[in-house]
């Protein structure tokens, strides 16, 4: 089971990633919205922004996340180590429940160029 500090170093790597996209990536990691990610094996959440095409990880807190976020991720520790580091597929994971990705229909759009 991942642990804390491996979970927000795969967030460190995914927020890395993103900063040094191009094209429609690029464009999608540009969004300005509230992000969490509550890790459900470990009853953590971070809580942060994405922001000038990073996710700036503001806060970790037990539990769920304490107020609704725009974009809501929800997934054990162990499937967010596997997607940052290429070997989980994003799709798989999404469609088979792995991973939960809760956002409004425009934010959707624009990350799935990004996921």
């Amino acid at each position: 089971m991942a642990t804390i500090e491996e979970c927000r170093s795969a967030l460190d790597k995914l927020s890395d990633n993103m900063q040094r996209a191009e094209g429609d990536v690029r464009d999608a990691a540009a969004l300005d919205r509230s992000v969490s990610c509550h890790i459900t094996d470990l009853d953590v959440t971070f809580v942060g922004r994405m922001q000038g095409g990073r996710i700036v990880v503001r806060d970790t807190v037990q539990g769920p996340p304490p107020d609704k976020a725009e974009i809501r991720l929800a997934m054990t520790g162990d499937d967010l180590v596997a997607l940052v580091d290429g070997e989980l597929s994003f799709a798989k994971a999404w469609g088979s429940g792995r991973v939960k990705l809760n956002a409004g229909v425009r934010d959707l759009l624009q990350l799935r160029k990004l996921l």
